[in-house]
């Protein structure tokens, strides 16, 4: 006859063996999630740091071209200005050649109007120094 202790002896080391079994396939399961966790946010922090860099590029890229254009449209500006001038050079000078006693009379008049101007403020200015 088998011994009632015996018996229940065999039967805890039976669940023992059965719990340390569920124990250990519930850590490596554990563990497999964990790195599966690791190694996914792995690949996201890598993508970000990809589409982060593509971003960079392009911003650095636009921004280089803008600076681009704004030189070209400055020198663009600046060679029609400079062109303007040259005409409206050439055009006073062909008044003055054209047109001599009604160019002196003009600069003499507007001569005349800035000295106006230069006396009328140094009287203001030194009214107010008086004071």
């Amino acid at each position: 006859m088998s011994n009632p202790i015996n018996t229940l002896g065999d039967d805890a080391s039976s669940l023992a063996a059965s719990v340390a079994n569920s124990t250990e396939h519930a850590i490596r399961s554990t563990q497999r999630a964990a790195q599966q966790g690791i190694d996914q946010m792995a690949n996201n922090l890598d993508g970000a740091r990809s589409q982060t860099s593509n971003a960079l590029h392009h911003l650095v890229s636009d921004t280089e071209a803008l600076a681009h254009r704004g030189m070209d449209a400055v020198r663009d500006g600046a060679g029609q200005l400079r062109e303007k001038s040259l005409h409206v050079k050439d055009a006073t000078a062909s008044y003055i050649q054209h047109e001599p006693v009604k160019s002196m009379l003009m600069a003499a008049a507007v001569g005349a109007a800035l000295m106006g101007l230069v006396a009328l403020f140094s009287r203001h200015h030194s009214g107010h120094n008086g004071r």
